[in-house]
């Protein structure tokens, strides 16, 4: 599928999506068996009535688990306090927004803006930079297997490239794409080897992708010379030396042309390791 080559890892056991239809059929098949539905204690009528309020149920129930990614990223910023990378930690008020605010050493207060997939519109362009951060990350806590990685991670791109070419004052320094799934058995990570103990787990660093800034183009970034200082922060935090950094770093590049605007995505993790997505 379009954009899997945009990060190194892949699903183990992803519904395919032929399963997926299936289980849609038989959900909506329900009302059609009667004799299921009144041993149950419920009629059709009933049944095709509250369905679409039980599956917003249903969903409220997923959204819970939205405490689970802050509670993942505030471990992994205790643990960056614990180690030294960082100074200090605003959170923020939740129902307000998801800004994060880390004081870094000899760099200044770095943004993180927690969001959720980077394929839904809200999470790649619903932000905006605070004043007072010298560099501002989107971090992205996906927990969907609907997709590989590097699907969700190109479409996120994708809708930021349209953002990036707009007239939306705010561009951003970096992308990050991690969560409690990266590591697991349900998302193995290339990176496992470098993993370190955190809340009692083996975490791999994350993917982090350096985006392009904006001026003169056509290139814009398109071959990776941006560089930026929080991502050799955050790396050391996994016993990653500033000297490695730079082999677990990406980045995002566009090229603006006759033909249209192109996108690359590439993806290192580790020395002589690197894929790349382009379109």
């Amino acid at each position: 599928m379009a954009g899997e080559e945009a990060a190194p890892c892949r699903h183990r056991g992803a519904p395919p999506e032929e399963v997926v239809n299936r289980v849609a059929e038989i959900v909506s098949g329900i009302a059609d068996d009667p004799q299921y539905l009144y041993q149950r204690g419920l009629s059709a009528g009933e049944f095709r009535l509250a369905l679409p309020a039980a599956i917003e149920k249903l969903r409220g129930s997923t959204a819970a688990s939205n405490a689970d990614r802050r509670d993942f990223l505030g471990m992994i910023f205790d643990h960056m306090l614990a180690v030294g990378a960082i100074a200090s930690v605003v959170r923020p008020v939740y129902g307000k927004d998801t800004v994060y605010q880390l004081t870094v050493p000899d760099i200044g207060n770095v943004a993180i803006i927690q969001k959720g997939c980077p394929d839904g519109a809200h999470s790649s362009v619903a932000w905006s930079v605070p004043s007072w951060a010298v560099e501002t990350y989107l971090w992205w806590l996906c927990p969907s297997l609907a997709s590989e990685p590097g699907e969700h991670v190109f479409k996120g791109v994708n809708r930021l490239r349209r953002r990036f070419f707009s007239d939306a004052p705010d561009t951003l320094d970096g992308i990050i794409f991690h969560n409690d799934l990266c590591g697991s058995d349900l998302r193995p990570c290339p990176k496992m080897g470098r993993a370190v103990e955190i809340g009692g787990n083996r975490i791999p660093p994350p993917c982090i992708w350096i985006m392009p800034e904006r001026g003169q183009g056509p290139d814009f970034n398109w071959h990776g010379r941006r560089q930026r200082r929080f991502p050799a922060v955050l790396l050391s935090s996994f016993n990653v030396d500033a000297g490695n950094a730079s082999v677990l770093t990406g980045y995002i590049g566009f090229h603006q042309g006759v033909r249209g605007i192109r996108t690359t995505v590439a993806s290192r993790f580790g020395p002589g390791r690197l894929t790349t997505f382009r379109s």
